[in-house]
């Protein structure tokens, strides 16, 4: 039983020591986020982060803490990329729609005799 109450001691000693630099937020429960960039973006971002002494992390955290909070500068942007994703995907249907039109009236031409 000694042998198992100095593992412990132990195990606590390297506990307490391995947490005795960390802060309180160290304890907060994280997610990992995966994004993809495209490799000019990346290396633009990365370039522009190192030049101000931030991290990607820090800057993505405190970004995504701030549309939390409603920034309105933050959530003007976030209006602009759901307007841009809008378009896209209303220019798409359209093209889709024209294209099936399209492929209905050739099906269909009675000028080719083939009704």
């Amino acid at each position: 039983m000694n042998s198992l109450t100095n593992t412990l001691s132990e195990l606590l000693d390297l506990l307490l020591w391995a947490i005795s630099g960390m802060s309180l937020k160290d304890f907060e429960t994280k997610k990992s986020v995966h994004i993809n960039l495209t490799k000019s973006t990346h290396s633009d971002l990365r370039i522009v982060l190192f030049k101000r002494g931030l991290s990607m992390q820090e800057v993505f955290d405190t970004l995504a803490a701030q549309i939390c909070e409603n920034n309105p500068d933050l959530i003007r942007i976030l209006d602009q990329v759901e307007n841009a994703k809008r378009a896209r995907q209303i220019k798409r249907v359209s093209q889709s729609d024209s294209d099936s039109i399209f492929r209905v009236i050739e099906e269909g031409n009675p000028f080719d005799g083939s009704v």
